[in-house]
């Protein structure tokens, strides 16, 4: 069996109020390398809440979350940090690229990140091979403004995937797409986590893209339920 990227062990979350909001309940998960599943649920089910979980962007109110055999719990905010930017990729639905940057300098942002820099040419050569890959080669030197909606988010993928992550995270990465651009996008999505090797974890409202990934799970009353 592959190893395990991210673990969930009996992960709650809740907010405070009257009555409590409680959004997960117990939830257990294990993401693995090379996995690729899709979560589905109704809106203000929780999916945002899970993938930020996930992606250590927030804390469970109680239970484990496990980053590549290290439990985040009780590490210091750098520390987390540290440890998603090394091995975490995300994708929005908005790409939220910084406008005056070429689509090159918006990929290499994350590698500013880095608690250890990447040689900026071997960083630039990856990125540079990852945009031929999504199929925009020729438009490093472009600006967002210059860009379609499609292609700003083929952006947004190689800024996820130029620090090498073990998982991808996905949040709603098709909302703000046609539809062909949006079966284009989760085709490349796919390809990526054959290709890279790396986790991948789709949140959408849009069941018929998710079963493209050949795996859903359903959020709902705070767990998650495998369909496919």
């Amino acid at each position: 069996m592959s190893k395990s990227i991210l673990e969930l062990e009996k992960v709650s979350k809740w907010y405070a109020g009257a009555p409590e909001r409680r959004i997960l309940d117990g939830l257990d998960l294990v993401v693995r390398e090379g996995e690729r599943f899709a979560i589905v649920g109704p809106s203000g089910c929780g999916k945002s809440t899970l993938l930020n979980l996930l992606g250590t962007l927030d804390a469970p109110s109680e239970g484990r979350v496990v980053v590549d055999g290290i439990d985040t719990a009780g590490l210091g905010e750098d520390a987390v940090a540290r440890i998603r930017s090394e091995k975490i990729g995300f994708i929005f639905q908005m790409h939220h690229l910084l406008p005056q940057c070429t689509a090159l300098e918006n990929a290499l942002v994350p590698t500013l990140t880095l608690a250890k820099r990447p040689d900026p040419k071997a960083a630039a050569d990856r990125a540079k091979g990852l945009f031929e890959r999504v199929g925009l080669g020729d438009k490093l030197d472009r600006l967002p403004s210059q860009l379609s909606g499609g292609e700003r988010q083929r952006v947004a993928v190689v800024r996820a995937l130029v620090n090498a992550p073990r998982l991808l995270l996905a949040d709603e990465p098709t909302g703000a797409l046609d539809e062909d651009n949006a079966k284009r996008l989760m085709e490349l999505l796919a390809e990526l986590n054959e290709s890279e090797g790396l986790a991948l974890v789709v949140v959408t409202h849009d069941r018929t893209l998710a079963a493209t990934l050949g795996s859903v799970r359903v959020l709902q009353r705070g767990k998650l339920e495998k369909v496919s």
